[in-house]
């Protein structure tokens, strides 16, 4: 099953998130399909905390995919129109 979830990146103590569709059975931070946008917890003043491609992640969920229960929250939060 595909689903969309966070990948995580980034430094020590410096958390960033890809949000990427992925087949569910690889590893978090593993092979993915296609990278749909981004979070970046610690964002600072001025910078982009939360993109999301609108377009793709409606394609995905399109075909069946399902999104994690902290993507769906993200994109609840701060919308879909984060593109």
């Amino acid at each position: 099953m595909v689903v969309i979830r966070l990948a995580r990146g980034g430094a020590k103590k410096r958390p960033f998130f890809n949000i990427v569709a992925t087949d569910s059975r690889n590893p978090r931070d593993g092979r993915f399909i296609e990278r749909v946008g981004f979070y970046n917890p610690v964002a600072g003043e001025g910078e982009a905390r939360f993109r999301v491609a609108a377009d793709r992640l409606t394609y995905w969920q399109g075909t069946g995919a399902q999104l994690s229960p902290t993507v769906a929250r993200l994109v609840k939060e701060f919308g879909k129109t984060a593109a």
